[in-house]
């Protein structure tokens, strides 16, 4: 009997060493793919695998799964190889947990490029709504006006900016910074209740392709009565207490035993 004992207090320190040795997952994060370049339908390649087809400009993809890790992203004119990019970027990285958008636009300069934006998805007040504002065209620095007033002042290529207002229908346009001369909008962008509205600057000013494409990201109400959250969003930890207590436990009856055994 004392054997027998001595064997399970051996066989629970050893499940617990396993628990404590078990490897995390790795997290995942959820990735959006926003095409801003005017007038050039695109492919999309995820390490050298094609993600979307055809991809129009204006249009918002996903979001995509992705584990935390580095990854080769080329985007291509449609049916082209992947060896011939439009843009090519290597060993992006991408967080775990995360909420992203990667935006395909022209720089300031015009030039073809590759910007990601981590998503604030914090929860938000009741009655409350979140406006999100960035500037992917080429264009100069620009103000963003809501009912005819400025919200956000002397943006510039690739910023952004954000705040978080009251639920409900706003009419927004872009103007030159400074100025009152309209370059884009006005537009009507309906804010939700628990939403963030992302929007975009895309195009050129100087092809006078300047426009407007929105984003929508849902369920970000706050949780009734201060519910506790958990670790919902967060990047995985490893094992959690109980289990480090019961690995510890394992431990402890492993030495204990082994003494035993030896006396």
């Amino acid at each position: 009997m004392r054997f027998v004992r001595l064997a399970v207090a051996a066989t629970a320190g050893i499940a617990g060493m396993a628990v404590l040795a078990t490897p995390a997952y790795a997290a995942t994060s959820q990735v959006s793919v926003v095409h801003g370049i005017p007038g050039q339908a695109v492919d999309v390649y995820v390490n050298g695998d094609k993600a979307l087809s055809d991809f129009q400009p204006g249009k918002v993809a996903g979001p995509l799964k992705l584990e935390e890790g580095d990854y080769d992203i080329v985007l291509t004119k449609p049916g082209d190889p992947v060896t011939s990019p439009i843009i090519k970027v290597d060993d992006a990285a991408v967080p775990g947990g995360a909420n992203i958008s990667l935006v395909a636009h022209l720089s300031a300069d015009g030039d073809p490029t590759l910007t990601p934006f981590v998503n604030d998805v914090s929860k938000l007040d009741p009655g409350q709504a979140r406006l999100i504002v960035r500037h992917t065209a080429a264009a100069p620095a620009v103000d963003v006006r809501a009912g005819g007033k400025p919200v956000f002042e002397d943006l510039t290529n690739p910023k952004e900016a954000k705040a978080d207002l009251p639920a409900g229908s706003v009419k927004a346009d872009v103007v030159l910074a400074g100025t009152d001369t309209v370059v884009i909008g006005p537009a009507n962008l309906d804010l939700g209740e628990g939403t963030a509205t992302i929007v975009y600057a895309i195009g050129s000013a100087d092809d006078k392709t300047l426009a407007l494409t929105t984003q929508t990201i849902e369920g970000l109400h706050s949780a009734p009565g201060g519910v506790p959250s958990g670790t919902g969003g967060l990047a995985d930890q490893g094992p959690s207490a109980p289990w480090y207590a019961a690995g510890a436990l394992g431990l402890i009856l492993v030495a204990f035993g082994f003494r035993r055994l030896v006396r």
